[in-house]
Order: C-alpha cells, then structure tokens, then sequence
C-alpha cells in the first residue's frame, strides 16, 4: 500500500466515531455548545421548569398562580439575570426530559442530585434543604432526641423518617406507626400524637391547610438538599447560576426562602 492510501486509510478510520456519534445525536459541535446562558441575555427570557402539585415548593394558590420556595427561587435567579421568567409546569417524571429538549433552560423543582441523574445533566450548587423533621406545636418543647422521651410521634411505617427516628428516638418516646402519609398526617391533625414525623412537602401541606393547629418545625431527622439542574455541558449558564446562588447565601437570602416556607432556615448546603 502506497504512502497517500495510507494516509486516506488512516483519515477515513479517525473519522469513523465522529460520523457515528453525528448520527447517534450524541456528538454536539463545539459552535453549538454553551449557548444557553448568551441566548437568556440576548432574549432577556429564561425558561425555567418549576413544580406546581408538591407543597411548599410548588403548588397552585388560590390565585391560581404558581407560588411556593422553587417558584421563589426561579422568580430571584430570573432577576439576577436580568430575564424575564417563563415558568413551565412540570413533573417529577418529565422535568429532565424538558430539560434535555430544551423546553427549559433550567429545572428548579425539588430535584436532588444522584449518580444516574449526573450522567445526563449537570447540577448547580444546592439552594435549598429537603429534609424529614420532627413537628409540633409552638407549645411543646423539643430541642433535641431526649426532649421526645414521654411523647407520641406519628410517623408512616417503613419510610425514611421511620428510619432515621428509631435511630434517635430515647426509651419512652411512643412511636405510633401509620400506614400511609394519610393516615400519619390525620393522626397528628386529630390529636392522636403530640408530634408527627414526616418529610419537608407534606409538612408543608398539612401546616398550610391547618393554621390551627400552630404546628412548626422542631427537630432535623435526615437532610436531603435540592439542586438546580443545567443541560449537560452548559457550564457558562452553570457556574453564573452558582454565583447567584453563592451571593444569595452570603445575603441570607436563601435563609430567608427557606424560613419563608419550610419553618427554618435553609443551613449549610453542599456547593
């Protein structure tokens, strides 16, 4: 083989895993690539998917107009941006595929990071805590795990919160197991148990739709925080979003969202 169909041979082989990338959608052109965040200032709109049926940090108020901690928290990034803000409703289900088709610019909907989910997006710095507390009425002190000796805790059988409270929980606390959130919440609404243990949303709920009952939150059992998830490579729209962030937490901003709709301030998060 002469030396110019060597090096054809040689061309045409390196650009075989281009070609079939191309065709597989999983190559993206270098030109194509970190357009986001210049396309949000150009437009001056930024699209950002928000939950609307998960109390508090997304629901559907008497308005009929999204509210909550991630609608908060869209509305503060969009206006450090300078942007106006669409928000797209979405699920627990579809909010990374709108994501990926560029539906959205941005996912702010209770969305914790993991392993499988960093395979597709990528994620900012966290902005808020999800977590399971301990909760209770303004009149009952409790301040640590010993403070739940003598005290009745409703909790939902075999879920997290079941879990991290058996952990802490002192000889004489009565832990009152229920099947299903339900059952747990109205157990605690009617009376039943002095204390409910629970996760952050439906907590939320529950205080939302009885005021009366003066309940607030008292004890962290696991925290779970939330991050903001970016298309994968963006990393300019990315790290602009973790300066807002990383200013909104030295402001006390964050803090102040957090205290706002989940009864404490949102802590150290993970960067």
């Amino acid at each position: 083989m002469n030396s110019s169909l060597r090096r054809t041979r040689r061309f045409f082989l390196s650009t075989l895993p281009v070609v079939a990338a191309i065709a597989s959608g999983g190559f993206v052109p270098s030109s194509a690539a970190q357009t986001a965040l210049d396309d949000i200032i150009k437009s001056k709109e930024v699209k950002i998917a928000i939950p609307t049926d998960f109390p508090p940090y997304g629901f559907v108020g008497t308005d009929l107009k999204p509210q909550g901690l991630d609608i908060d928290m869209a509305n503060y990034i969009g206006a450090k941006l300078g942007a106006k803000v669409e928000l797209v409703p979405v699920t627990s289900a579809n909010r990374i595929a709108y994501l990926q088709t560029k539906k959205a610019d941005l996912v702010i909907s209770t969305l914790g990071k993991n392993p499988d989910r960093e395979k597709v997006i990528d994620f900012t710095a966290a902005y808020s805590p999800f977590f399971q507390a301990v909760f209770g009425p303004k009149n009952v002190v409790v301040k640590a795990a010993s403070d739940l000796a003598g005290k009745s805790i409703a909790v939902t059988r075999g879920a997290i919160e079941d879990a991290e409270l058996s952990k802490i929980a002192p000889t004489g606390a009565d832990i009152k197991r229920f099947e299903d959130n339900n059952a747990t919440v109205s157990a605690f609404v009617s009376g039943q148990t002095v204390l409910l243990a629970t996760g952050a949303s439906v907590a939320g709920n529950m205080m939302a739709r009885n005021p009366n009952l003066s309940a607030e939150y008292k004890l962290l059992l696991k925290d779970s925080p939330n991050f903001i998830g970016v298309a994968k490579g963006e990393d300019k729209l990315r790290l602009k979003v973790n300066e807002i962030i990383a200013a909104a937490k030295a402001a006390g901003d964050i803090d102040k969202m957090a205290q706002k709709w989940l009864g404490r301030p949102a802590g150290e998060l993970p960067n």
